[in-house]
């Protein structure tokens, strides 16, 4: 398939084609004005050399007419010179003709009433263009004598002819020269315009190619839009290439121990077959946090719309009574509904089920769970995520370290210290933060989460047990 043509050379021919049809019509439009500019002035030199003859006339009583008084040198006084008069009565007789017009059979026209003129242009048989102007006017030559003579006079065109057609050339050469120079100049203007575009293009492809891994800065208002939400969705792609690498490295890292023990406890014979089964509990809680970790988006996506916290958190907490029923659980709940989370609906409720299962399974009776939007008005609002119960809470020495894979407060309670290594990775693929305190209000611990949100059309909604 034929590649389309660049948006340069499209610009171009946008703005030649109008380009070359408005300086045709200027070429017309001044090639018009010249020709009647031209007629004007032989009309005007014409009726001149009419006046001349009309002043050197002299009508005699019998009939006819005396021009010595002609300038030898002029160009009716010479045969074939390009110029010739005739005198003629209303009956069409000849009463004179220049010398010029010796052996020239040139028809001067149809008479010509008084005080009339015609102009008009003849072809001889040799190809010659002339110019020729009849005038009829009443002649006085005597007292009480009168006649009605018509004088016409005739110019060759040539050099008029020679004249215009080196005025077209001019014209078409010089309106040549400014459209290849206004093309000339639009097509650099374009390139550089559109040099941004190329850079875009040269760096996507290089992109492709392995050549670098983000596209460059500095780019124009209009692009700039462009090549940050490129730059989001190329992040986004390595982050999950990353966390997939990764995520096989540590799942296969993950397995050696409880592979292990499985052997022995096999080897062992029926009574290690509890063991073997705790640890393929134990592996199959790690296959299924590897797959979570490999599945998450890898952070806010261009276009993504926010997730509504609000029904997230009430359908949580719902399931979070029924898991911990056991104990005289109470959670309450404070979520302002326009809250929203800019980001996988999959890893919000895995991030808030880790930290309610977490705050549940410490806690004395009473769990809290607060969701805010901060910073709402402006470009970038934050979603504050904070978790608090009534339990021991978490020493400062322990704060840090307790969102670590694999690593617990407490050493002898049962689990494997991933629920809040899972929260923090997904905090890092948002570019969010993780803060562990203790509670003022019920003395245990107090995680806060802040996440990408944005604010949906709804109010703030309550509920607590």
């Amino acid at each position: 398939m034929a590649q389309p043509p660049s948006v340069r050379r499209q610009l171009i021919v946008a703005v030649a084609v109008p380009l070359v049809f408005s300086f045709a019509l200027t070429i017309l439009a001044l090639d018009n004005i010249f020709r009647q500019s031209a007629q004007q002035a032989l009309r005007a030199r014409l009726e001149e050399e009419i006046v001349a003859l009309v002043t050197a006339a002299e009508l005699l009583e019998d009939g006819r007419m005396d021009l010595h008084v002609l300038d030898p040198e002029s160009r009716l006084s010479r045969r074939r010179s390009g110029q010739y008069a005739m005198v003629r009565n209303t009956h069409g007789r000849i009463l004179w003709s220049s010398p010029s017009l010796a052996g020239l059979p040139l028809d001067f026209g149809p008479l010509v009433g008084t005080g009339n003129a015609i102009f008009r242009r003849k072809v001889l048989a040799d190809g010659a263009d002339l110019g020729v102007l009849s005038r009829g006017l009443e002649w006085d030559y005597a007292p009480g004598g009168r006649a009605d003579l018509v004088f016409s006079v005739a110019e060759n065109l040539a050099d008029q002819n020679a004249q215009l057609l080196r005025f077209r050339r001019q014209l078409i050469a010089w309106f040549g020269v400014l459209a290849v120079l206004l093309l000339g100049v639009l097509g650099e203007l374009l390139r550089r315009v559109l040099r941004p575009i190329r850079r875009l293009e040269v760096e996507i492809a290089e992109v492709d190619r392995g050549q670098r891994a983000q596209l460059g800065t500095a780019y124009p208002r209009e692009l700039a839009g462009v090549a940050r939400s490129l730059n989001v969705l190329l992040r986004s792609e390595q982050r999950r290439i990353v966390r997939y690498r990764d995520t096989l490295g540590n799942l296969a890292h993950s397995l050696k121990t409880p592979l292990a023990v499985m052997r022995a406890g096999l080897a062992g014979g029926t009574e290690q077959h509890g063991s073997v089964d705790r640890e393929i509990d134990h592996i199959a809680q790690i296959v299924d946090h590897h797959l979570k970790r490999a599945a998450t988006s890898g952070g806010a996506a261009v276009g993504q719309g926010a997730v509504p916290v609000a029904p997230l958190l009430a359908e949580l907490r719902a399931t979070m009574l029924k898991v911990h029923s056991a104990k005289d659980l109470a959670i309450e709940t404070e979520v302002a509904a326009r809250a929203g989370f800019l980001g996988d609906r999959g890893d919000i409720i895995e991030l808030l089920g880790n930290l309610l299962d977490n705050a549940c399974k410490w806690c004395s009776g009473k769990v809290r769970a607060e969701v805010q939007l901060l910073d709402e008005q402006t470009a970038q609002p934050r979603l504050l995520i904070r978790i608090e119960d009534d339990g021991p809470g978490i020493a400062p020495e322990d704060r840090g370290r307790v969102l670590a894979r694999g690593v617990r407060a407490d050493e002898r309670a049962p689990g494997h210290g991933l629920g809040l290594a899972m929260v923090a990775d997904t905090v890092a693929l948002y570019g969010g933060e993780v803060l562990i305190s203790e509670s003022a209000a019920l003395k245990g611990a107090r995680i806060e989460v802040t996440l990408p949100g944005r604010a949906l059309e709804t109010d703030v909604l309550k509920s607590g047990e």
